[in-house]
C-alpha cells in the first residue's frame, strides 16, 4: 500500500471553508500494455500550489494531463477511476471537453510563444472563446493578463511591433503565462515551467506563482526539489506510476513517511 497523508489538505480546506476543487480517485492509466499510473489518489484545493515530485518518467506529467483531459484522443491510451472538478465527474457525458480544458492553463518545459505579435498571443485566446465585450475591454484585458505576468513595463511599447518569439526566455514564458491567464482559468498546469530558462528568469518566474496562488490552483511538474520547497504549499512524491506521498510541503521534506520519498529528496537517486 502507498501512503497518502491528508493533513495538509485539510488545513487547506478549513482555512478557506471550502472542499476541494478536484477529487481524484483510484486513478489508473496505460500506454498499450505499459500501466502509467496506478491507483493514483489526491485533491486539489482552491488558492493552493501543489508541486509534483519524483525521478523521471514516474508519472508526473502524465497525471498533470489527466487533470484537463488532455490526453483524450492519445491513441491505444485507458483510464479509469474518477475525477471530479467542484462535484462533477469531468468525464460525464454532458462535459464538453474543449470547455473543460478552458477552465486550465498550461504552460509548458519550453517557452512555446505563437509566431504573431505580443498582443496577438495574449488576445488570441480571449477572442476565439469570447471573452471579451469590445476592442475597449480586449485590450484592457491583454494588458491586464501582461501586468499579472509582470511583463507590461517591459513589453508595452512594442506590443503590436516585436513577436513573442522575439523576446527572451525568461520574457517568452511570462508571455506564456499571460497568454494561459487570457482564457480566465481556475487552476494552472505547469510542466517543469523554468526547466529551460536561467536562475534569474527562474526566481521570476517563481514570484509570479506566488503572486497568482490567491486566485488560481497551481499544480507544478518539477524536478527541482529546491524550487519545490521554495514555493509549493504541498507536495506529491510519485514513484514507479504510484503517488507514494502527500502532504505539506516542510512535513514531506523533514519528515518523508516512504523510505523512496526520503532517498529521494536526499539526493540518492532520480
Amino acid at each position: 500500500m502507498f501512503d497518502t497523508d491528508r493533513t495538509a489538505g485539510t488545513q487547506v480546506a478549513a482555512r478557506s471553508n471550502r472542499p476541494p476543487m478536484m477529487e481524484i480517485r483510484g486513478l489508473d492509466l496505460w500506454y498499450g500494455a505499459k500501466q502509467a499510473l496506478i491507483g493514483v489518489d489526491f485533491d486539489l484545493y482552491g488558492s493552493e500550489i501543489l508541486a509534483f515530485i519524483g525521478p523521471s518518467g514516474c508519472g508526473k506529467t502524465t497525471a498533470l494531463k489527466c487533470l484537463n483531459r488532455m490526453h483524450d484522443g492519445t491513441r491505444d491510451l485507458r483510464m479509469s477511476g474518477r475525477i471530479t472538478m467542484h462535484g462533477q465527474d469531468i468525464h460525464a457525458p454532458e462535459v464538453d471537453p474543449p470547455l473543460h480544458r478552458r477552465r486550465f492553463g498550461w504552460v509548458a518545459q519550453k517557452p512555446n510563444p505563437f509566431p504573431m505579435s505580443i498582443w496577438h498571443n495574449v488576445a488570441y485566446g480571449a477572442q476565439i472563446h469570447g471573452l471579451t465585450r469590445d476592442r475597449a475591454d480586449l485590450e484592457a484585458h491583454v494588458e491586464d493578463c501582461l501586468r499579472r505576468a509582470h511583463l507590461w513595463d517591459e513589453v508595452k511599447d512594442i506590443l503590436h511591433k516585436a513577436q513573442g518569439t522575439d523576446l527572451s526566455g525568461g520574457q517568452q514564458q511570462r508571455l506564456c503565462i499571460a497568454r494561459a491567464l487570457s482564457t480566465k482559468p481556475e487552476v494552472l498546469l505547469m510542466d517543469e515551467p523554468t526547466g529551460s530558462i536561467d536562475p534569474i528568469a527562474t526566481a521570476g518566474i517563481e514570484e509570479l506563482m506566488d503572486t497568482l496562488r490567491p486566485d488560481h490552483s497551481i499544480v507544478i511538474v518539477t524536478h527541482s526539489m529546491m524550487q519545490a520547497r521554495r514555493i509549493a504549499d504541498r507536495v506529491a512524491y510519485f514513484h514507479l506510476g504510484r503517488l507514494l506521498e502527500i502532504g505539506a510541503t516542510e512535513q514531506v521534506f523533514t519528515a518523508a513517511r516512504s523510505p523512496e520519498a526520503r532517498r529521494f529528496i536526499a539526493g540518492q537517486f532520480g
